[in-house]
């Protein structure tokens, strides 16, 4: 159940990449739930209908199409589709993000780029197709950042890169597109059970895991749940004076060294 006012979306329409999985697909389901129109963009068309059937199941109004955030004409299709056929562009969410381990001596120019331009890339191109219809009656951009960003972490400089450049942009933009009504913001996931990141970058071992977790302030990881509802505060009307706003949903876990356990 959410805490949240019911129906606080009703009549509102939102984008949200990476929507076939994980944290985007999360998202769009609790922004569903709470009455907007939902399209999804990911690569993969089978992932984005069973999250779109779940949320037309539900009672929602959801569509999917495939589309690769580093080819602009891909989302500026996306883009204009969503306004046709939902009628509308209120709030865009940039969660679409590729990650793995890899040390810096040994990472390719083609890794470093891959990481780049589907984070960083792929978030500008969101953000500069959506920005025509944002600004004709105002909007919302929340993009999934990563503590990355800004705390040194080994085996991760591709995804760092990236992320700082997202939450540069972001403050960047709202500068710049503030007075077209359009407030842009990031959010900033910790470590989070259920997710592709986490599988990824995560030890399989139990016992490896339980002391992770007790390494976060709060003693544990985070729920897809709880990143999705910091995304509809931020796009909801309770949010409406806030903007270049990093809300950091981690448990305290990015105040601790993140190389206390890359090396163990």
């Amino acid at each position: 159940m959410s805490i949240f006012r019911e129906g606080i979306l009703k009549g509102r329409v939102a984008l949200v990449t990476g929507g076939g999985s994980g944290i985007g697909a999360g998202i769009a389901k609790r922004l569903a739930d709470q009455g907007a129109k939902v399209m999804l963009l990911g690569r993969r068309p089978e992932m984005l209908e069973a999250v779109a059937g779940e949320i037309r199941a539900a009672g929602g109004v959801a569509i999917g199409q495939p589309t690769d955030v580093r080819e602009y004409a891909d989302v500026e299709s996306a883009v204009e589709r969503t306004a046709r056929e939902l009628g509308s562009l209120d709030i865009v969410v940039c969660s679409a993000a590729g990650n793995f381990l890899a040390p810096a001596a040994t990472l390719s120019a083609n890794g470093f780029k891959a990481v780049i331009g589907i984070d960083l890339l792929g978030t500008f191109n969101v953000c500069r197709a959506s920005f025509a219809h944002l600004a004709r009656q105002g909007g919302s951009i929340v993009s999934i950042s990563a503590p990355q960003a800004f705390v040194p972490t080994p085996l991760q400089v591709h995804v760092g890169a990236a992320k700082a450049g997202i939450e540069k942009m972001t403050r960047d933009l709202a500068l710049e597109w503030g007075p077209s009504g359009i407030r842009v913001n990031t959010v900033v996931p910790g470590p989070t059970e259920d997710t592709e990141g986490m599988r990824r970058l995560a030890p399989e071992d139990p016992a490896i895991q339980a002391k992770m977790k007790k390494g976060v302030p709060l003693g544990r990881w985070g729920k897809i749940e709880e990143i999705a509802d910091a995304v509809l505060y931020l796009v909801s009307p309770a949010a409406s004076f806030i903007t270049a706003t990093t809300l950091v949903v981690d448990g305290g876990s990015s105040l601790l060294p993140s190389s206390r356990f890359a090396f163990d």
